[in-house]
């Protein structure tokens, strides 16, 4: 079979208008071919599940009412869609309310990762249920499948691994018999579980994985993202003028700008389409019309200068209290702990006595990590601080990048600069003026 496999994000879900927007690029686009259709939580629904997990380990009464105000949101949706007062689609999203409400005032302690995953998956569920009831609405055959009996996954809750040989066959014997019965499947990106049948995450942003390994399982045609803007660009346009598209990547080019922390495509799911094929289209629901942005098999091409912009980084500097050099073994103790406390690093540099890292500046996951090695190590942070990659530079384009700003950092490969940087003092960053 000729698979498709379609992501939609939570943009393009976020509001009656978006549901309907889906289904004609759906209907256009989608129904010549068995598809798949994987769904992000509508817009903002997983930034409002994170304060009520917070919440939660605060006090239940006011992470209930958030969720309830959730609840709302996605049953004023559904109204919008002109569903009727009695139509299951409101007791399906109640069902996954009440699942979030159990672990909310679950008594018992357990951890902040493993909550995190059972309340913020509610909003993938919810969502992928309304455009299942919205497209069987308008006369197309689909069927609504648990991502979390699809994608199997060990128990690091919030950045969960893929146990593959199960993952493959699960979504082999579901999924198959549904297409060749012309059905449209529609799941859920982001979540899957463990073989204790606890939900767990795959990473913020993780839905784009996830159609990657749809995609692999069912050796796909294509898979297309759909997202806000024309396809692929050499820069964020909400940060950056003159921001260009690319027509064309390699999985090469595309895996690199994620790893660097291009927000367009999630680090992970170059590799799986890379090891089977299947090329990736990036294309807008606002103009589908348009030809986006293709990533496939690696060709020689010419890239303009790309410009990837993370904030949110901390530098740490680690110095061993005796002044001692920094060995071997010191850097295998900071790695080890790098991993344990899931602590993202972006850049390094060791000198003779100190070992300096830029990573996502997580205050809470830095602090544990800091207790450890208070012992061993002195450790200074600097934060509020972002990190400019620039692929394919030129050494003109760059004063311009780094105006009003003061570099920390600095390191140059062939293809690759990236700067720690920092606003200079009084001066604030309007990088498209």
């Amino acid at each position: 079979m000729s698979i498709q496999v379609f992501k939609f994000g939570g943009a393009s879900v976020k509001n009656h208008e978006g549901i309907r927007n889906v289904a004609n690029i759906i209907q256009t686009y989608g129904v010549q071919k068995p598809l798949v259709i994987v769904v992000s939580a509508t817009g903002k629904t997983t930034n409002q599940l994170e304060e009520v997990i917070k919440q939660k380990f605060v006090q239940s009464d006011p992470a209930v009412q958030l969720l309830k105000a959730i609840q709302e949101k996605h049953n004023h949706i559904a109204q919008e869609l002109e569903f009727e007062a009695d139509h299951c689609i409101y007791q399906e999203i109640h069902e996954h309310i009440v699942e979030a409400e159990w672990v909310i005032e679950e008594d018992r302690e357990m951890p902040f990762d493993y909550a995190y995953d059972q309340i913020v998956s509610v909003g993938e569920l919810i969502s992928s249920r309304i455009l299942h009831r919205w497209l069987e609405k308008i006369g197309l055959h689909a069927e609504w499948l648990d991502a979390r009996e699809l994608i199997l996954t060990n128990d690091t809750y919030r950045d969960a691994r893929i146990q593959w040989n199960e993952t493959n066959q699960k979504i082999q014997s579901r999924i198959l018999p549904l297409l060749k019965t012309g059905k449209i499947i529609i799941t859920q990106g982001f979540i899957g579980s463990t073989s204790e049948n606890n939900t767990t995450t795959l990473g913020r942003e993780g839905s784009d994985y996830t159609a990657a390994i749809l995609s692999s399982a069912l050796q796909a045609e294509a898979m297309t993202i759909w997202k806000d803007v024309p396809g692929i660009l050499t820069a964020d346009p909400a940060k950056f003028v003159n921001v260009t598209k690319l027509d064309r990547l390699s999985y090469t080019e595309a895996i690199e700008m994620t790893y660097y922390g291009a927000k367009v495509i999630h680090p992970k799911t170059i590799q799986p389409l890379k090891l089977k094929s299947i090329p990736l289209y990036v294309k807008s629901f606002i103009a589908p019309e348009g030809d986006g942005s293709v990533i496939t098999g690696d060709i020689d091409l010419e890239y303009p200068p790309i410009v990837v912009l993370e904030p949110n980084q901390a530098l740490v500097h680690f110095s061993s209290n005796d002044l001692s050099f920094i060995a071997e073994y010191h850097l295998a103790r900071l790695f080890n702990l790098f991993e344990a406390h899931r602590i993202k690093v972006n850049m390094m540099r060791n000198t003779a006595i100190s070992f300096s890292v830029c990573v996502t500046n997580d205050p809470m996951r830095i602090s544990r990590m800091i207790e450890e090695v208070k012992n061993e190590f002195r450790v200074v942070i600097d934060q509020d601080l972002e990190l400019i990659t620039v692929r394919h530079y030129l050494d003109h384009m760059l004063p311009k990048l780094t105006e009003e700003k003061i570099i920390l950092l600095e390191e140059r490969i062939r293809k690759t600069i990236q700067m720690v940087v920092k606003n200079a003092p009084g001066i604030a960053f309007k990088p498209k003026e």
